[in-house]
């Protein structure tokens, strides 16, 4: 696995997927294929939360960005 992605295990990540949506979790594993499985998870689209989702598995050919993001930081602005 990649360092940047050994790094953000266990952090609150956001997930940009290639059709727009957004996932703000923790990221709880990441396998050699970059399969994402995190916790606490909120989704938003278009900027607006639509709910939250808890735990969830992102396939790795959904996937546009990972980015760390700190915890308290809201989802506002990006």
């Amino acid at each position: 696995m990649a360092p940047f992605l050994q790094e953000l295990t266990g952090k609150p990540v956001m997930v940009r997927l290639k059709w727009g949506m957004e996932y703000k979790g923790f990221l709880v594993s990441v396998d050699s294929y970059m399969n994402l499985q995190l916790a606490n998870t909120e989704e938003f689209v278009d900027g607006q939360s639509t709910g939250a989702l808890g735990e969830v598995l992102i396939r790795c050919n959904n996937v546009l960005y990972i980015r760390g993001i700190e915890e308290d930081v809201e989802m506002g602005g990006t």
